[in-house]
């Protein structure tokens, strides 16, 4: 199990590889909207995450890492299904993905 400290720095990264992937948005004028309502969507989950990851309350952690993981799912199943992804947004999509992922896995 993740200490407090561990958990804190590692939701601080994956915040950061979500602001990168809303860059990634923005630098692609032809991103499709589907992808950036969901990257919209994930970022703002994760900064209302931020007083959750706060605290030391696992059980509640757990569910918000949890709802962060779904919507990163989402924004991969929709960066992979459309013809027009930028590759870059892509792998941006992806990194947050991995993050997301891996820190569920990490507090399960």
């Amino acid at each position: 199990m993740l200490q407090a400290n561990e958990i804190q720095q590692r939701f601080t990264h994956i915040q950061q590889t979500i602001q990168e992937a809303e860059q990634a948005c923005k630098q692609a004028g032809d991103a499709p909207d589907e992808i950036r309502n969901v990257i919209d969507k994930l970022s703002r989950e994760a900064k209302q995450a931020q007083t959750v990851m706060q605290s030391n309350d696992q059980q509640r952690i757990q569910q918000c890492v949890d709802n962060l993981e779904d919507m990163g799912d989402e924004a991969k199943r929709i960066s992979r299904s459309l013809p027009t992804m930028p590759a870059h947004l892509e792998a941006a999509v992806t990194r947050v993905h991995a993050e997301l992922s891996d820190l569920k896995h990490k507090l399960h």
